[in-house]
C-alpha cells in the first residue's frame, strides 16, 4: 500500500530512488515523519532528531512534489514500502496486547480459568 508522507524541508528525491523514512510513533499510534534518507545518494533530509520511540522503514519513491509557501518549502512524497516496517509492527503488537488484555478480562468476567470444576456424580453400575 502506497503511503503519502509530508516533510517540512525541501527534499527533491527522484522517482525510483529507495528511501529510509524515520517516524516518531506516540502511544496512541499517531505517526510523524522526522526524517527521510535517500539511500541512492546517502543524503539525509531531517527536521527533527530521532528519539528512542522512533521507527524506520524502507520504500521506493513513486512521486515527489515540492510545494512553496510563505513558511518555506515542503515536500510531499508518494512512497511504496518495500518490506514490513517497524512502525506497522509496533502498532500491530500494541493491538495484539490490547486484544490479549481484553480476552483475559472477558474470561475473568465469565468465570474462566479460576473456577474449580464441580465433582463428578458417583456412578452406579
Amino acid at each position: 500500500m502506497d503511503r503519502t508522507i509530508v516533510i517540512a524541508v525541501p527534499a527533491p528525491i527522484p522517482h525510483g530512488h529507495r528511501v529510509e523514512v524515520v517516524e516518531r510513533v506516540d502511544d496512541s499510534g499517531e505517526r510523524m515523519v522526522i526524517g527521510v534518507t535517500d539511500l541512492e545518494t546517502r543524503i539525509r533530509y531531517q527536521h527533527a532528531a530521532a528519539t528512542p520511540g522512533s521507527a524506520a522503514w524502507i520504500g521506493r519513491v513513486l512521486e515527489c512534489t515540492l510545494t512553496p509557501s510563505r513558511a518555506g518549502v515542503s515536500t510531499t512524497l508518494l512512497v511504496d514500502p518495500v518490506g514490513p516496517g517497524a512502525a506497522e509492527a509496533d502498532i500491530a503488537l500494541r493491538g495484539a496486547d490490547a486484544a490479549a488484555s481484553a480476552v483475559t478480562e472477558e474470561a475473568l468476567r465469565w468465570g474462566g480459568a479460576d473456577r474449580t470444576p464441580e465433582p463428578e456424580e458417583p456412578r452406579f453400575w
